[in-house]
């Protein structure tokens, strides 16, 4: 049964992949179209959804923060993650996930049981989703540099913003959660 959700969840990756890509192209090919709020709205929350779906669905079922050494994962300046934290709101953006996600008992143990043991599941679980969302945060932001000579400043806008709050702002958590991890387990 794993295997067959490895694969599955894989051809959803490639899936997601082909579309963004394709949608991507057609958006460069036809434009510069002039696309309302609401459609640039759209597009780049589609977008952004996609091109995040590519790097989740291996992360379900992958151990993909391998793909980064570990030293990438250790946080050399606690002091000033923490400062961009607070200056980002970033705690703001963690009282919406626990009131529409995560605010449910049953979906908080997934993530720590309240053991040790749980907390180095805890670690390791951070470490893929800062994976799942620092390598589309960077494709995405890609995606919005090819398309500014398309014109297209009020989709790059929105792709921009929520890229940040939806990939930027969970990696910034994550690292968050390593650091106060870092501090219960050194004692």
């Amino acid at each position: 049964m794993k295997t067959i959700k490895q694969v599955v969840f894989i051809f959803f990756s490639l899936f997601l992949l082909y579309f963004s890509f394709s949608t991507i192209r057609q958006i460069i090919l036809y434009g510069p179209v002039q696309l309302g709020f609401g459609e640039s709205f759209f597009l780049a929350f589609l977008i952004n959804l996609c091109v995040t779906g590519v790097f989740a669905f291996p992360g379900f079922v992958f151990p993909t923060h391998r793909l980064l050494p570990s030293s990438y994962y250790a946080i050399k300046n606690p002091s000033k993650m923490m400062k961009w934290y607070r200056i980002l709101g970033v705690k703001y953006f963690q009282k919406l996930l626990m009131l529409f996600f995560w605010g449910r008992k049953a979906n908080r143990k997934k993530f720590f049981d309240g053991t040790k043991k749980g907390l180095k599941n805890f670690n390791y679980l951070s470490r893929q989703s800062e994976f799942g969302h620092m390598g589309p945060f960077i494709m995405i932001l890609l995606v919005a540099i090819l398309l500014l000579p398309s014109s297209y400043f009020l989709l790059v806008f929105f792709i921009v913003l929520i890229n940040f709050i939806g990939n930027l702002y969970p990696v910034i958590l994550q690292r968050y959660h390593r650091i106060r991890i870092g501090k219960i387990l050194s004692n």
